[in-house]
């Protein structure tokens, strides 16, 4: 089981503030329905093939599995007609892990910031960059975000 939370993250402050480790990440969706998404991922000189309960809020579950990359950037480019691609730092923040992702092409200019919580209701403090909480609105999800891109959004 996933806890997860998700945030939008201040630009600004986020450029000034001190960045943690990146690698760069490419994911496609061989499944993404109301019920469930199976993903492709590059993270690095990795690559995971991810099945989760396609839902919003902070807990669903998940199944994460590691393949060679060679087949994951094989099925990514045959098997999927669009990808996400994303800088994702990794920001360690009071004893939490923060994953801050910035999105790239047609999510280009889009910021979000995830953290991982061993109970929903686990008490974490949000480094200065951290705005406003977007657990809850599935446009966020990267299975939302490769049908209906930021730039698309009416902002």
């Amino acid at each position: 089981m996933e806890i997860e939370r998700k945030f939008l993250v201040n630009k600004s402050a986020w450029e000034i503030a001190q960045q943690g480790e990146s690698a760069r990440i490419c994911q496609a969706y061989l499944a993404n329905d109301e019920h469930k998404v199976v993903r492709i991922r590059t993270y690095g000189n990795q690559a995971f093939i991810t099945i989760k309960a396609h839902l919003a809020g902070m807990s669903r579950a998940e199944y994460e599995y590691p393949m060679p990359l060679q087949d994951a950037d094989e099925m990514i480019v045959t098997l999927a007609d669009k990808r996400i691609e994303k800088i994702r730092h990794r920001v360690n923040y009071k004893g939490k892990l923060w994953e801050v992702d910035v999105f790239e092409g047609e999510n280009e200019g889009l910021l979000v910031a995830e953290i991982e919580l061993e109970y929903e209701n686990e008490a974490f403090e949000k480094p200065e960059w951290v705005g406003e909480e977007v657990t809850d609105d599935l446009r966020y999800y990267n299975a939302s975000l490769i049908q209906n891109p930021y730039r698309n959004w009416n902002r």
